[in-house]
């Protein structure tokens, strides 16, 4: 299974992929998509369509993974995270994606031990965990900790489904 971890943004855009094999995961990039702020926000949201496309025919991911949205003092800001969300999100769709969202307190849960994590020990916590040579900038770390989670909640559902003993199956009565 590969992974498309995805931390959205309208000017900074983290993205990673990570390669689930077994019980191993392991990276195969990350990155993130820096948009031109001269231009228009409608313009924006473009370059990050096209270059989100751009990763992922580039790295060909069988699933992808946004951190869902949550609620901003600023309700501006809010409102061009959300346009920047829907723009990934129909990509995704566009792609036949196998998508899935987690909160962000989820994340740093699953990989910093706690929701409240600050992006610092997200970034130490998953350079550790991938065994990368130096941090990757935040948005890039963040969108990695997105495909871990992810990682991780398949990993879990698939032990899960393999524990589970066999239901026999149904008798049916014959009925004239």
């Amino acid at each position: 299974m590969r992974v498309l971890g995805i931390d959205p943004g309208s000017r900074h855009l983290g993205w990673g992929v990570l390669e689930r094999v077994g019980t191993r995961v392991e990276h195969v990039a990350h990155g993130v998509i820096d948009v031109d702020l001269d231009g228009t926000f409608a313009d924006r949201l473009v370059d990050i369509d096209d270059r989100l496309g751009e990763v992922i025919t580039q790295y060909a991911p069988s699933h992808a993974a946004v951190e869902s949205i949550f609620f901003s003092k600023d309700a501006q800001s809010a409102a061009k995270l959300g346009h920047a969300r829907g723009v990934v999100l129909l990509r995704l769709a566009r792609a036949s994606l196998q998508t899935s969202e987690y909160p962000p307190a989820l994340v740093k849960r699953t990989v910093a031990g706690k929701g409240a994590a600050d992006k610092r020990q997200v970034a130490m916590v998953v350079t550790a965990i991938l065994r990368l040579g130096t941090p990757p900038r935040s948005d890039a770390a963040d969108a990695l900790a997105i495909a871990l989670t992810h990682c991780n909640v398949v990993g879990f559902q698939t032990a899960l489904a393999a524990s589970a003993p066999a239901r026999p199956a149904r008798r049916r009565a014959n009925v004239p």
